[in-house]
């Protein structure tokens, strides 16, 4: 960034007024420096001062920074609420006997026509069908869905963290992006069972930078993807890559792709155009 400088300001117009018996009141100006004001006129400069282009723009990066400051502040003010939030009902939990997961979730479902434009918004069609804190719970909502191989085209199904919206503008999400996994029909199925135990068991590396997995179910192929919170932390993209992997036991080779959610906005585009693979 090229840093714009201006000459430095002058004292300005001083005036010294002299009142004297049977004399006139005069000013004396004193000399003004290059680049400074000079007040027209017999009276003085009404106008403020002008603000050198430097302290301009250096006042915008400080009020960027101080946003940018405040937002972190905000976020670190709201993970430790959830975490005292998830400690109560953990306790509640083990005091009625069941298990408690480390995090409360939400099972989303997202039903389009095929071939249909409807008016209707994205997140209107997106219908929360079950949410679970318990390994208890867990199983008394996942027995109860259709398994991936009889979902119709085009249908995403959603697990995400209690809070987050499986929305690309959602807060949680709008600075990460999504690991994408493509898969045969035959055999996603197995692969998002795999990924929703690890995922509600926290097992996944950088889990706390985890929001939430789908599986989109189209008509050539099925997709997971995951998606994290942070696409800037190259450190958590590349470890969560990994341990999905791990975790999935895909083949030695197997290509997954990522896409920041800021370019899935301007390009309107889930699943082209993905900027990184590995």
């Amino acid at each position: 960034m090229t840093e714009l400088t201006a000459g430095k300001e002058g004292d300005g117009a001083a005036t010294t007024p002299a009142v004297e018996s049977g004399a006139a009141a005069s000013a004396v100006a004193a000399p003004a420096s290059a680049g400074s004001v000079k007040a027209e006129g017999g009276g003085g400069d009404d106008r403020p001062p002008l603000l050198p282009l430097a302290s301009v723009a250096g006042n915008d990066v400080s009020t960027e920074k101080e946003n940018r400051t405040k937002e972190k502040e905000g976020d670190e003010k709201d993970r430790r609420v959830r975490e005292g939030d998830d400690r109560d009902r953990q306790g509640r939990e083990i005091r009625a006997g069941l298990h408690p997961l480390q995090h409360r979730f939400v099972f989303w479902y997202t039903r389009r026509q095929p071939g249909i434009r409807s008016q209707t918004s994205y997140e209107d069609n997106i219908k929360k069908i079950a949410e679970f804190s318990t390994v208890e719970g867990f199983w008394g909502s996942y027995c109860h869905l259709s398994r991936a191989t009889t979902l119709p085209n085009p249908t995403d199904l959603h697990l995400f963290k209690e809070g987050i919206r499986p929305l690309w503008e959602d807060g949680a999400n709008r600075s990460g992006g999504k690991w994408i996994i493509r898969f045969k029909k035959l055999v996603s199925g197995r692969y998002w069972e795999d990924l929703v135990l690890a995922m509600i068991g926290d097992q996944l590396d950088f889990g706390d930078t985890v929001c939430g997995a789908v599986l989109s179910i189209r008509f050539g192929e099925d997709i997971l993807s995951v998606w994290n919170r942070n696409a800037a932390d190259n450190q958590a993209v590349m470890a969560l890559r990994d341990s999905i992997k791990r975790h999935l036991h895909l083949p030695v080779g197997y290509m997954m792709e990522y896409k920041p959610h800021d370019a899935s906005l301007r390009d309107n585009s889930s699943f082209r155009n993905t900027w990184l693979r590995g």
